[in-house]
């Protein structure tokens, strides 16, 4: 889940959320983007949350109030690491990963946030594009290392939308950040090249949607006029354990605390 600022989170009852829908599903494991907050005081809303007993990897950006991500875990950490391919990106808050102990063997989890870009502003837009090319390469790095038979998953706000089916109104951002042909192409690469799988395409099939974020303006939220920009890309060992995928939309805009709905999958291992 895109948090949106987990202080802002806690304050607008997400963080509550979370914890109660965890009760109900026994989720093991939340990944956030755009925590927005120092490590101590991601520990504090955690804490006021009643998740001071989690564990937790965060990486926030050296810029306050801007990006970092973080994975909190009701599992213990086998190892962490903290960032991307060149330095700029390790210090940015964009992402970090967890490998934990499962049944079926080790798992690694990343928690991603690709920030927004802008097709207007070159500079912004190439420094997107840049991290994508470095997921990339590390996609099919990790690929080749582990094997297809391997349990890793990369979960996050990618501010992309893969296909026409992934916008509400596709046409009209056709030329713009979030649905250029630069960007997409990492996504055909990773899915029908490299072999990752995308669970939320996949458990929804061919249809509009569903999608994860609406904008806070007009009346996208009551229109359903949406974005499928947060995605979970799983290797195709870890897929074969996939059960489902819930989109947590809440039932009235009144009630959003993030522009984003959690995505929440679950895995028999």
């Amino acid at each position: 889940i895109n948090v949106n600022g987990v202080r802002a989170s806690l304050r607008n009852g997400g963080l509550e959320w979370l914890l109660s829908e965890n009760k109900k599903k026994r989720a093991d494991i939340i990944c956030m983007q755009e925590v927005r907050a120092n490590d101590e005081q991601l520990a504090e809303s955690l804490e006021a949350a009643g998740m001071g007993d989690w564990n937790v990897v965060h990486s926030a950006s050296t810029k306050k109030g801007h990006a970092g991500v973080a994975i909190v875990s009701k599992l213990p950490f086998v190892s962490t690491k903290v960032g991307l391919g060149p330095k700029q990106f390790a210090e940015q808050g964009r992402w970090v990963e967890a490998v934990f102990d499962t049944a079926v063997g080790p798992l690694k989890v990343a928690s991603i946030y690709v920030h927004t870009g802008d097709h207007e502003i070159p500079e912004r837009q190439a420094e997107k594009e840049a991290f994508l090319a470095a997921m990339t390469t590390y996609m099919k790095k990790e690929i080749a290392k582990s094997g297809a038979d391997s349990h890793a998953l990369l979960v996050g706000d990618l501010n992309v939308g893969h296909t026409e089916r992934d916008i509400k109104n596709w046409k009209g951002n056709v030329g713009k950040a979030g649905f250029l042909e630069s960007e997409r192409v990492h996504f055909d690469t990773w899915m029908y090249k490299q072999g990752w799988k995308d669970l939320g395409r996949e458990h929804a099939g061919d249809v509009q949607g569903p999608y994860t974020w609406w904008s806070m303006r007009g009346q996208a939220f009551d229109n359903d006029a949406g974005w499928r920009i947060d995605y979970m890309l799983a290797t195709p060992g870890l897929a074969e354990h996939f059960k489902d995928i819930t989109i947590g939309k809440a039932a009235s805009w009144g009630e959003r605390w993030s522009d984003h709905a959690p995505v929440i999958a679950r895995f028999s291992i």
